[in-house]
């Protein structure tokens, strides 16, 4: 069983009822789910994974009101329930990691990847935040959310980035991945340095995936996480999972080079079939521009095109 499926059930056989006894008139205010940092609220855990921060658990979503009157009382009820649940537990927590699961109010979960208690109010604030962030706020499941407080908040969030900041990130890959795959990677190689080499083709790999996610209107995970899941992207997900992976895979750095000429070639043309770009170039690098100018907000537009 994957740690997604086991919260829930968990929640189902143990928590649902202690809150339906001990805190009944709240039972329809208190949102419950699995949502944040590990591999289970991806669906990516496995025998690996359970070494640490895994196993029977859940968290709960409260209003600040509701947070100040029963946060600490549901909490000492949490810890109280059984630590082992279906033959997997106790949860094993790293000494090193945040607070996971357990009771949490809603704005102060969000404020930890988003930095602030509210949705972003405007572009620059959507800017700054980062999409891995992003992606790690919006993943799991909510099992529970009769209020819909903590889901209204999320389902913002899952709508994905405004579509001026899409469009700044796209432009700004489009330099990086250029620069660093196209360009500076040959010269490395044929300068011999290879530690710059290594840097440059992962940065790539990075910057094309990013893209991708971009393209699908989806957050990119982080860098552990990123490759598995830009697989399961209907855009050019699974294209770009085989040729990144074949890319680090082989030692032929011919290959390599025509490897990052393919990719940036499948790209360029989804660029043309979104009517992000319609430039001819094969050089990524001069897609950017095109895709920049077509932000309509005069401030973002003007921008430096690698920010982002």
């Amino acid at each position: 069983m994957q740690g997604l499926e086991l919260a829930e059930k968990y929640y189902n056989y143990y928590g649902r009822p202690m809150i339906l006894e001990k805190f009944n008139e709240y039972e329809n205010r208190i949102a419950v789910g699995l949502v944040g940092e590990g591999s289970e609220c991806y669906g990516f855990d496995d025998d690996f994974s359970r070494d640490h921060d895994w196993g029977p658990s859940f968290c709960l979503w409260l209003t600040d009101k509701d947070y100040q009157i029963i946060g600490i009382a549901l909490q000492a009820e949490i810890e109280k329930l059984p630590q082992a649940f279906a033959g997997y537990g106790p949860r094993q927590v790293s000494a090193y990691s945040d607070k996971r699961v357990g009771v949490f109010e809603t704005g102060r979960f969000y404020q930890r990847f988003i930095g602030q208690t509210r949705l972003p109010a405007s572009l620059e604030e959507w800017l700054r935040i980062p999409e891995d962030a992003l992606s790690v706020c919006t993943n799991g499941k909510v099992f529970y959310d009769q209020l819909g407080e903590f889901t209204r908040f999320r389902n913002v969030l899952k709508a994905f980035y405004p579509e001026d900041i899409r469009l700044k990130k796209i432009a700004s890959r489009c330099m990086t991945i250029a620069q660093f795959g196209q360009y500076n990677f040959k010269r490395c190689v044929k300068r011999q340095e290879y530690v710059a080499a290594v840097y440059a083709q992962a940065k790539f790999c990075s910057d094309v995936i990013s893209v991708v996610f971009l393209l699908n209107r989806e957050y990119k995970p982080f860098f552990k996480w990123m490759h598995k899941a830009v697989r399961f992207l209907p855009i050019l997900g699974e294209y770009v999972y085989t040729a990144v992976n074949d890319l680090v895979a082989t030692t032929d750095y011919d290959q390599k080079f025509s490897l990052i000429e393919e990719i940036c070639t499948a790209i360029r043309e989804e660029f043309l079939n979104q009517g992000l770009s319609d430039s001819a170039s094969d050089f990524l690098l001069d897609h950017g521009p095109v895709i920049q100018k077509k932000i309509e907000n005069p401030n973002l537009r003007a921008r430096n095109i690698l920010l982002g």
